[in-house]
C-alpha cells in the first residue's frame, strides 16, 4: 500500500521538460542600415559600422560602374569587417519622379518606354548580387496598375517572370519594395507571376507615403511574403500631387511597436533595415535614435 501511495503521488508530480529540453527561444531580430554603393566600397561599410551595426544592404542607381572588381571589393569588405549584406538593393538608369504626377511614368518596370533596357540592368544587377553574395535583389516595380486586364500589368508580369527566373538561375532572391501599389495588387504580382523566389521588403513608411494602407494592416494581404523590413517613417499625403513627408523613427505615422510583434507573428526573421533620406550630420543622429528606438523591439 505505502508503494502505491509512493507512486501516486510522484504521478501526480511529474516533472516538466528539463531546462535544456524546452523550445528554444527565437532569436532577436538585427538591425542593419542601407547604405549608397559607390567605387569607394570602404565608404558604404564604415557608415555601418560607425553606428555599431553589423548588417547593410547595398543600394545602387549606377548599373554601370558594377564590375567584377567592384564585386570583389565588396566580398574583401565584407571578410574584413564581418558586415552582411542582407540584399542588393537595385536602381535603375534614367529619371525616377517620386511623386504623382510623373512618378507613374518614370519608375520602375511599369512605364512601357523603358521597359526593356531597365529589364536588362535588372538582370545586369542580379549577378552582381550573386557575386557579392547578396541573398536577394530588392527594387520598385513601380505603379503597378490595379486592373490585372490592363496592357502594363500584362507586361510586367511576363517582365517580372522573366526576372525571377534570371535571379533564380543565379541562386538569390527578388524582393519588392511596397510604395506605388496597393497591398492587393502587390500580392496579385506575385501570384500572377508564380515563382518560388520572390518575397517583400517591407517598407511602412512608403505605404503611407504614397497613401497606398496602413502597414499594420496590409500585413493581413501579404504579411507571409515579407522577407525585409524597412525602417523608415513617414506622414500621408496632403495633396494629390506630392508624397507625404518622410520623417525620424517616432515622428511619423508608422507604430513599429504593433508593426514589428505583428511581423513575427506572420514568420518573419528577417533584417530590420534602418532608412533615413537625407544627408549630413542630422542623418547620423536621426540614425542613432532610431537604434535606440527599435533594438528594445527586437
Amino acid at each position: 500500500m505505502l508503494d502505491r501511495m509512493r507512486h501516486a503521488r510522484s504521478a501526480r508530480r511529474l516533472p516538466g521538460p528539463m531546462a535544456d529540453e524546452r523550445p528554444a527561444m527565437p532569436a532577436p531580430l538585427e538591425l542593419g542600415l542601407i547604405v549608397n554603393l559607390s567605387e569607394k566600397v570602404e565608404d558604404s561599410f564604415r557608415q555601418v559600422a560607425d553606428v555599431g551595426l553589423r548588417t547593410c544592404q547595398l543600394c545602387c542607381w549606377q548599373p554601370d560602374i558594377l564590375s567584377p572588381a567592384l564585386a570583389a571589393l565588396v566580398r574583401d569588405a565584407v571578410a574584413r569587417t564581418g558586415i552582411e549584406v542582407s540584399s542588393f538593393w537595385a536602381g535603375h538608369r534614367g529619371e525616377a519622379a517620386w511623386n504623382f504626377i510623373k512618378g507613374p511614368s518614370t519608375i520602375g518596370l511599369v512605364p512601357a518606354a523603358t521597359r526593356s533596357v531597365r529589364l536588362a540592368d535588372y538582370k545586369r544587377m542580379a549577378g552582381f548580387a550573386r557575386a557579392i553574395g547578396a541573398p536577394s535583389m530588392t527594387t520598385h516595380v513601380g505603379f503597378i496598375p490595379e486592373d490585372p486586364s490592363h496592357p502594363d500589368y500584362v507586361a510586367v508580369v511576363a517582365a517580372l517572370k522573366d526576372l525571377a527566373a534570371t535571379c533564380a538561375a543565379e541562386g538569390i532572391e527578388f524582393w519588392f519594395e511596397t510604395g506605388q501599389e496597393t497591398p492587393v495588387a502587390l500580392l496579385r504580382t506575385i501570384e500572377d507571376i508564380g515563382a518560388a523566389n520572390l518575397g517583400i521588403n517591407l517598407d511602412p513608411a512608403n505605404l503611407i507615403l504614397y497613401g497606398k494602407g496602413n502597414p499594420i494592416d496590409a500585413l493581413e494581404v501579404f504579411g507571409r511574403w515579407v522577407k525585409g523590413l524597412h525602417a523608415k517613417d513617414g506622414s500621408y499625403p496632403t495633396n494629390g500631387r506630392e508624397l507625404g513627408h518622410e520623417q525620424a523613427i517616432g515622428r511619423g505615422k508608422v507604430d513599429f511597436a504593433r508593426l514589428i510583434p505583428d511581423l513575427k507573428k506572420h514568420g518573419f526573421n528577417g533584417r530590420v533595415t534602418i532608412e533615413r533620406e537625407i544627408s549630413g550630420p542630422q542623418q547620423r543622429t536621426d540614425i542613432l535614435a532610431a537604434i535606440a528606438v527599435l533594438e528594445p523591439l527586437l
